[in-house]
């Protein structure tokens, strides 16, 4: 997420809107989103439905939730997918902008 909020304002250009989802219940992810005072949305997710609905995957030897980001457009495509395989392997910001054109 640290790289997302680095770049946010890029998104915003790009008329994005960032939208997360963890596992926490309610009240851990508002404190969480509180505490570090990001810009983007964030939504727990603690019963996995959009998780389940987008087939994220959940290694339980790697820590839980591997990474997946989803570009979603206005008419409620998805325009970009991306698994990770570890909790490192992210794509970077150059990439999923590059998925709005």
């Amino acid at each position: 997420m640290a790289q997302l909020r680095r770049e946010y304002d890029r998104f915003v250009e790009n008329e994005t809107e960032i939208v997360v989802l963890g596992p926490e219940n309610a009240k851990a992810f508002r404190r969480y989103w509180t505490e570090n005072d990001l810009p983007f949305i964030g939504l727990p997710d603690p019963n996995h439905s959009v998780l389940k609905l987008y087939g994220q995957e959940i290694k339980l030897f790697k820590f839980g939730r591997m990474p997946a980001q989803v570009v979603v457009d206005k008419a409620g495509i998805a325009r970009y997918v991306h698994y990770g395989k570890s909790m490192s392997d992210i794509p970077g910001n150059d990439e999923i902008l590059a998925s709005l054109n």
